[in-house]
């Protein structure tokens, strides 16, 4: 058994005999981080989504890499991990904090992260995410929102987005979705400025690109999150974008209300 020693950490662990709840527990993940899996549940969704360590999984906008520290080290040995981060010179701050915050990320543990392979993919034109039918799983977390922002075209770009990740995967392969649940579709912002979006939209745009929308799921409910505060989402945690006296509030709903959806690119029999 090969035995690697984690930098930083005062806990050593093989790899490759690393089960998911083990990389979700390990030492390399910041109290910050391991704080927020109350809201975000990874093991219970990276399960249902059928996440398994020998699958070549792509992980769409990571941002400053929450769910990276879990999926790279789990694939590190029998699979292969990619990000399609944003470009080098990506457009917004956030992108900017995030991208850099990420790479920190990587270059930090070495050990963890020297197997992941960093690849753009902007909207509206960068969108090839590798081989066509060459991935497992295609992963993307709280951000299909953003694609029908007016800051990308107000969704002028998706149905190219959702292509690219239908032609990476293989048949069979899976695209999973996490996002912030709007409850009416008939009511919902068309460019998402609350950060909100309908599973309905979702669904669409992924069955027009080919997908078969496999199952979904409650698991990442909030009953308690009313879809209206002063600054949308944003008002909850973990980003608390609202003056000091609110902040009490926002913190006894919690993360927001999200769907969790699980689609399937059909084999060609299937769509013979």
């Amino acid at each position: 058994m090969r035995i690697v020693v984690i930098l930083c950490t005062l806990m050593s662990f093989s790899l490759s005999a690393t089960t998911l709840p083990e990389v979700i527990n390990g030492d390399h993940r910041s109290a910050e981080n391991k704080a927020r899996d109350v809201y975000r549940k990874p093991l219970e969704t990276l399960s249902f989504l059928g996440l398994q360590n020998d699958m070549t999984v792509i992980e769409v906008w990571p941002g400053s890499g929450w769910y990276t520290e879990i999926l790279a080290p789990f694939v590190k040995d029998n699979g292969r991990f990619v990000a399609a981060q944003y470009e080098l010179n990506p457009p917004f701050a956030y992108q900017r904090r995030a991208l850099g915050s990420f790479m920190t990320l990587l270059g930090k543990q070495p050990k963890l992260f020297s197997h992941v392979e960093v690849i753009p993919f902007a909207l509206p034109y960068d969108l090839r995410l590798g081989d066509a039918n060459s991935a497992d799983m295609v992963l993307t977390f709280r951000n299909v929102h953003n694609w029908y922002s007016e800051m990308y075209g107000g969704g002028r770009y998706t149905d190219a987005a959702f292509s690219a990740m239908f032609d990476v995967l293989k048949p069979g392969g899976v695209l999973g979705i996490v996002d912030h649940r709007w409850p009416d579709p008939a009511q919902e912002d068309p460019f998402a400025k609350n950060g909100y979006i309908s599973a309905e939209r979702i669904i669409a745009v992924a069955q027009k690109a080919g997908f078969r929308l496999e199952a979904q799921s409650d698991l990442l409910a909030n009953p308690k999150d009313t879809h209206n505060h002063p600054n949308g989402v944003w008002s909850l945690p973990p980003v608390l974008a609202i003056d000091d006296s609110g902040k009490q509030a926002m913190l006894d709903i919690g993360e927001s209300d999200r769907f969790l959806l699980k689609f399937v690119k059909p084999s060609s029999t299937e769509t013979d």
